[in-house]
């Protein structure tokens, strides 16, 4: 089990999305295969809005449970799911022996009414991760924020929907992407302080590409240091040049990460296999 690993060392884990096509899903078992040669501690896969792929999201998932053999953590969001749906999921996980989910409230969809959102089953991940709890035998991870999420108002308040998911259930958590490791450092002084004692996974994404930066910072909210701003000023006109530069940027960052006692990597691979490849082989 993947709360079992933490009490035993630091670990090592990837994200990969599922395939937007069918058509694309030879390729996606091919970057599981490299990316579980690499042999990670689990592997967690991401969910559509909605629920918009959460059938794709089960199937790689069990490939990676039942096929590679490593832990596989299924991304589970309940912004657009009623109570039911989230039940045919649960059934489907236990199905295919998957028992680890990060349960997340996930991006409104954009078909989503005002009406359907306020009379919404779920309006938090706490919420959610209570009635998982209820009504499954899953094992909870949560999502956290180093430099708060965008839509909260405070860190102060941020820490408390926190609070509320470890008191909800939840076993570990992820953060959120992040470039400023002091950022992470003060965050997880002020979790401790309100009585946070879960595993907290530091989340890492290489940027490699000038247009990751703008995507980035656009989904996340995360902030970029002069250190990494001054990379894609050097290097953004050059490809091979910038990725080398942004998978340095993010081995550094990893190397501090683990000096420091982070109780987790966790590699937001953007299926890419080669540039975790690179990161593991620099941290061996």
């Amino acid at each position: 089990m993947i709360t079992d690993l933490f009490k035993q060392k630091k670990t090592l884990s990837f994200e990969v999305f599922p395939p937007k096509k069918d058509g694309e899903f030879e390729a996606a078992f091919e970057v599981l295969d490299a990316l579980g040669s690499l042999q990670p501690d689990f592997i967690s896969v991401t969910y559509g809005a909605g629920g918009s792929r959460s059938k794709k999201t089960v199937e790689i998932a069990s490939y990676i449970q039942n096929t590679l053999h490593i832990d596989a953590l299924a991304h589970m969001t309940c912004v657009g799911s009623r109570k039911e749906d989230l039940l045919s999921v649960c059934e489907e996980l236990a199905r295919n022996n998957i028992s680890h989910v990060l349960a997340l409230r996930g991006d409104r969809p954009r078909d989503m009414t005002d009406e359907q959102f306020e009379s919404r089953d779920f309006a938090h991940a706490n919420d959610m991760m209570v009635f998982l709890k209820e009504h499954s035998n899953l094992h909870l991870a949560g999502a956290c924020y180093p430099e708060k999420h965008f839509e909260c108002f405070s860190m102060e308040s941020d820490l408390q929907n926190l609070k509320r998911k470890q008191e909800a259930g939840a076993e570990f958590l992820i953060t959120q992407l992040f470039f400023d490791n002091d950022a992470f450092y003060a965050f997880r002084e002020k979790a401790a302080a309100k009585g946070i004692t879960l595993p907290i996974c530091a989340g890492i994404m290489p940027i490699t590409t000038p247009k990751q930066i703008g995507t980035t910072i656009s989904l996340s909210g995360s902030s970029i240091p002069k250190a990494l701003s001054d990379i894609v000023a050097a290097y953004g006109d050059s490809p091979e040049d910038m990725r080398k530069a942004g998978i340095d940027y993010a081995i550094r960052q990893i190397r501090d990460l683990q000096q420091n006692q982070a109780d987790g990597i966790h590699i937001y691979t953007m299926n890419k296999p080669e540039t975790a490849a690179e990161i593991v082989k620099a941290l061996q």
